[in-house]
């Protein structure tokens, strides 16, 4: 008897170990996650602001390498244990979405978009993840979570025809994308925040980048001329320490403490943001048609997070979640 107890304490210590801290503070979660909402509607602008001084792969490479150094500074610091084996792959798709494709992908656009452009573009960011997340949980979202879903993908169709002259542009295939991968990245990395802490998501993301960020800067840097401005440089230390470390690390904390939904739902804001900013910091003309887009995408995906809260689950025949999965009663 003794035995049989002993391992089902260990397996239950094993568990435990797995799994994230359990929510301290809705208001706290938001809070952080809302941070990770301003810091992401920042970077478009920081990222124009970079291409000043670095050609887009070094820019891109110096951005991964620099987080990539300071999350490796947090994770010793915090004595972090290496994440169990079978996680790695996951961390490889959120490495591959959020610290590699999104920000080569992105940076790659706006050397023809706008900022103000763009964030209209990936302001269809969140429906994407919603879309990724649905066909990789298997989740059943109701009608209405469609329909406000092709509405908006039908608002930015049209603005972006609109604003190319009838033709999409080659900067908004890199945009559209970028909306792939880094959708990728946002529902693997939720899905990982349900059985680690969500801070180390990154922080294990971009380590397993680190290699390719080092390669990228030494190959990239010789070929592309660099000519420092503070611009440049102000922009470069943004999008690598404010983006990408900062800004995904409150993310995914937020993330783990109040859940996805919600703060997909914050992200809402994140192209209204990039707006404003890409006026005063760029002094960008932002057509009547941006804000008029922008708000019209915001209205559709809040349609899609109302009605997605209500979705049904897919269940086993008895009613109970899925085997292996230890959890405890809704209140």
């Amino acid at each position: 008897m003794r035995a049989e107890n002993s391992a089902t304490d260990h397996a239950a210590i094993a568990v435990a170990a797995d799994r994230p801290a359990s929510p301290r503070s809705p208001g706290g979660g938001a809070l952080l996650a809302g941070l990770g909402v301003v810091a992401f509607s920042l970077t478009f602008p920081s990222t124009v602001w970079g291409l000043e001084s670095f050609g887009p792969w070094s820019l891109v490479a110096l951005r991964s390498l620099l987080a990539a150094l300071i999350a490796a500074g947090a994770l010793l610091t915090d004595r972090v244990p290496v994440p169990a084996r079978r996680h790695w792959p996951g961390l490889a798709v959120v490495a591959g979405g959020v610290v590699v494709g999104f920000p080569l992908l992105t940076t790659l656009a706006l050397l023809t978009s706008t900022s103000s452009h763009a964030a209209v573009v990936v302001g269809l960011l969140p429906l994407t993840t919603a879309l990724l997340s649905a066909l990789r949980t298997g989740s059943r979202p109701p009608r209405t979570f469609w329909a406000a879903a092709a509405a908006g993908a039908a608002v930015v169709i049209a603005f972006t025809l609109q604003q190319s002259g009838g033709a999409l542009s080659g900067g908004d295939a890199y945009l559209c994308g970028a909306l792939l991968v880094c959708a990728a990245g946002y529902t693997e990395g939720g899905r990982l925040a349900k059985v680690m802490p969500g801070r180390q998501v990154i922080g294990w993301a971009l380590i397993l980048s680190l290699p390719l960020a080092a390669a990228g800067a030494a190959v990239a840097l010789p070929f592309e001329p660099v000519h420092l401005t503070a611009h440049g440089i102000i922009g470069l230390v943004w999008v690598a320490a404010g983006s990408t470390f900062l800004g995904l690390y409150v993310w995914y904390r937020g993330m783990a403490e109040i859940g996805v939904p919600r703060a997909s739902q914050l992200q809402l804001a994140q192209p209204l943001l990039t707006l404003v900013w890409s006026f005063l910091a760029l002094g960008e003309e932002v057509s009547v048609a941006a804000p008029v887009a922008a708000v019209a995408v915001l209205v559709c995906i809040a349609a899609t997070q109302r009605s997605g809260g209500r979705e049904r689950r897919p269940a086993d025949s008895r009613g109970t979640s899925a085997p292996g999965r230890v959890g405890r009663p809704r209140s």
